[in-house]
């Protein structure tokens, strides 16, 4: 197999053992057409040089990768939907399929299926991935690692011939199995199940392993400082990730306890949506019928799954201790949305303060205005060294209203960051890119109707031009 230098296989969620996971088997697929691969991660993790035969042999037959995984391993969670405990979770139609050494910086990767077929946890459901899911996956991780939000990363689709019953889309429909890229797969939901049956020394070890892999700075304090840390360190990066949320306009829909992982990324995308105005309200789940996860709530839904976690943890941390962290995540959501804020202008820090009065008046003003979300940070990328390409806009009116004045003056005191790339071709177009859900619909027709693919490359590639624009 052409495996690159890169190539480094691990298999560390071995190590916990059977009360974590089930050894299972994947399912046969009647066809194997690859439909997308992410060649970039390929080729960070060495796996670039696979023939298309050798892709679909190990990313839709999921023969082992070598050195890895001998069997797929289903990940045993539970965890709570809108707020209500369920004890049935777990990998139901996905596995981890293998573990692998991110070349860039080291640091430990999954690869975990969607649709790959029936487990022990998969409860009447058949286990299989709609195409039409599969197509939105991609999507919508391609548009939030561009837009600079921490993400799972789409690794592979394909379609696999069957037939697929579903009672919220016109059915039958077509099948695919998805492979994601993640730093991890455990949940707080896989520390409320060990919760559940009061297995306290498994959740130790699970603490022993997370940190040991993914918080090594903080793995060898004696365990109760550990805890804590750990607690502390899942806290600032769930903080980051729901103000990376904000800052996109993106609404993931379904923020349950069993779709947070600890290092967290955002993934096992559903009905997502990005908002074409800044509206609190806007819902991305039809079944979300009071607005739970609404734009506006995903802060709070993020908040009440930490203390979730934190409960998991009370017998190592103490209770005190527990809710002073907690206590700090309103004021670390806000820091970590003036800096992405920032990065999303490509603007310099100027202090606290004004990062704060830039931050207030930008969102009071698509507030109040209803200017479309994207094109306005798009307009105003490079603050107002942008003043004459803003006058181009589509939105151009909205800038010269008396609304704009305190983010026009919030703007001046702000710097452009050294690597703004205003001469990036990207921004010499008069529209950003932009994945609203009409253009989405639009992608799956041409496929669903025509089995046309070049919309959604070509989409693809529009967002690959984005991404290289805010690179940093």
């Amino acid at each position: 197999m052409p495996v690159t230098e890169l190539y480094r296989a691990e298999k560390l969620h071995e190590a916990l053992g059977e009360p974590f996971f089930d050894r299972v088997e994947a399912a046969t697929f009647p066809e194997h057409r690859l439909r997308y691969r992410n060649q970039r991660w390929a080729a960070r993790v060495g796996l670039d040089g696979l023939s298309e035969a050798e892709w679909i042999e190990h990313f839709g037959r999921f023969s082992p990768l070598p050195g890895g995984l001998a069997h797929p391993l289903a990940l045993r969670y539970h965890g709570h939907q809108f707020r209500v405990y369920n004890p049935d979770l777990g990998d139901g139609r996905g596995f981890l399929f293998a573990q692998l050494r991110d070349s860039k910086d080291g640091r430990l990767l999954d690869l975990g299926t969607k649709g790959s077929g029936q487990t022990p946890w998969s409860r009447r459901g058949d286990g299989r991935l709609t195409l039409k899911g599969g197509v939105r996956e991609i999507l919508a991780t391609e548009m939030l690692e561009a837009l600079g939000v921490d993400t799972s990363k789409t690794f592979s689709l394909i379609e696999t011939g069957e037939a697929l019953m579903r009672g919220d889309e016109p059915s039958p429909t077509r099948s695919s199995v998805l492979v994601r890229l993640s730093r991890s797969h455990i949940r707080i939901g896989t520390f409320q199940r060990l919760a559940f049956h009061d297995d306290a020394a498994a959740i130790d070890r699970l603490v022993d392993h997370v940190c040991r892999y993914y918080f090594p700075a903080i793995a060898d304090l004696p365990a109760p400082e550990r805890a804590l840390a750990f607690l502390e360190g899942v806290t600032a990066r769930v903080a980051r990730l729901g103000a990376g949320y904000m800052a996109s306009g993106f609404v993931h829909g379904v923020l349950n306890s069993d779709n947070i992982n600890v290092t967290g990324e955002s993934f096992d995308y559903g009905p997502w949506r990005f908002a074409p105005v800044y509206d609190p309200t806007f819902t991305a789940a039809y079944f979300d019928e009071i607005g739970l996860y609404a734009f506006g709530r995903q802060p709070g839904a993020l908040g009440w799954n930490l203390s979730r976690l934190a409960e998991c943890l009370i017998h190592l941390t103490g209770l005190k201790s527990a809710e002073k962290v907690l206590a700090t995540f309103p004021d670390r959501i806000k820091e970590e949305f003036r800096a992405a804020l920032l990065n999303r202008l490509g603007l310099l820090s100027a202090g606290e303060a004004a990062d704060a009065a830039l931050a207030k008046a930008f969102v009071d003003f698509l507030t109040v205005t209803k200017a479309a979300f994207e094109q306005t940070f798009f307009d105003w990328r490079g603050g107002l060294a942008s003043v004459e390409r803003a006058k181009r806009s589509p939105s151009a009116d909205h800038y010269q209203a008396e609304a704009f004045a305190p983010v026009r003056a919030a703007l001046a005191q702000h710097r452009p960051a050294p690597n703004v790339r205003l001469d990036h071709p990207y921004f010499q177009r008069p529209m950003p890119c932009t994945m609203l859900i009409d253009e989405v619909e639009a992608l799956w027709a041409s496929i669903a109707e025509r089995d046309d693919w070049a919309p959604l490359y070509a989409k693809i590639a529009a967002i690959e031009e984005m991404r290289s624009a805010y690179e940093s």
